[in-house]
C-alpha cells in the first residue's frame, strides 16, 4: 500500500515538473502567446490513459504553469479547471486509445474562449477564438498527445508500473514489432 501511494506521488510530481517545463519552453519560443497556442506541455494530457497520478499531476502542472508565466487569476483558476477536467475525461475514456485527446481538447475550446474574451477582453467572437484555439490543441493533444502515447505505449508496463493488467482490443502493452 506504501509502496503505491509513492509511486502515485512520485509519477503525479514528475508529470507536474514536466508539464511547467515544456510550458516554459513554448512560451520561450513564442509558441504559447498568440491566436494558435502550441504547448508542448499538453501533449501530456494523453498521460491519464496510462495512470491516474497523471490527473492531479497535470492539474497541478497547468497552476504552477499558469501562475509563473504570470496569467491572469482568473486563467490561472479557469484554464487549470480545463485541464483537470480533460485528464479526468482522458481517464475515463482510457479503454478507447484515439479518444485520450478529446477530452482536453473539447475542455479548453469550451474554456479558453471564455477567458481569452472576457478575462484578457481581447477583440473578437468566440467563434473565431474557439477555432484558433481547437487548431492549437488538435496539434498539441491530437498530434504531439497520440505520437507520445504511441511511444510511452511501447514501454507503459515499465514507465507507469502496470501490472496484471490485461491487454484489450484498444489498448496495447507490448512492443510492436517495426
Amino acid at each position: 500500500m506504501k509502496n503505491k501511494n509513492v509511486t502515485f506521488i512520485t509519477q503525479a510530481g514528475a508529470i507536474a515538473a514536466l508539464y511547467v517545463v515544456l510550458t516554459l519552453l513554448a512560451n520561450a519560443l513564442g509558441l504559447a502567446n498568440y491566436a494558435i497556442q502550441v504547448r508542448f506541455s499538453e501533449a501530456l494530457t494523453i498521460l491519464p490513459f496510462f495512470t491516474p497520478a497523471a490527473i492531479p499531476g497535470l492539474f497541478v502542472g497547468c497552476l504552477l504553469s499558469n501562475l509563473i508565466t504570470g496569467c491572469a487569476p482568473m486563467d490561472v483558476v479557469f484554464g487549470s479547471l480545463a485541464t483537470l477536467a480533460g485528464a479526468i475525461g482522458t481517464y475515463q475514456l482510457r479503454k478507447y486509445k484515439w479518444l485520450a485527446p478529446v477530452p482536453p481538447i473539447v475542455a479548453n475550446i469550451i474554456v479558453v474562449p471564455l477567458v481569452l474574451a472576457y478575462v484578457y477582453q481581447f477583440e473578437g467572437s468566440l467563434i473565431f477564438f474557439a477555432i484558433t484555439v481547437a487548431i492549437g490543441e488538435i496539434i498539441s493533444c491530437g498530434v504531439f498527445g497520440m505520437i507520445l502515447l504511441n511511444v510511452l505505449n511501447r514501454y507503459a508496463r515499465q514507465i507507469f508500473q502496470i501490472q496484471n493488467q490485461k491487454p484489450s482490443n484498444n489498448i496495447i502493452y507490448k512492443k510492436s514489432a517495426e
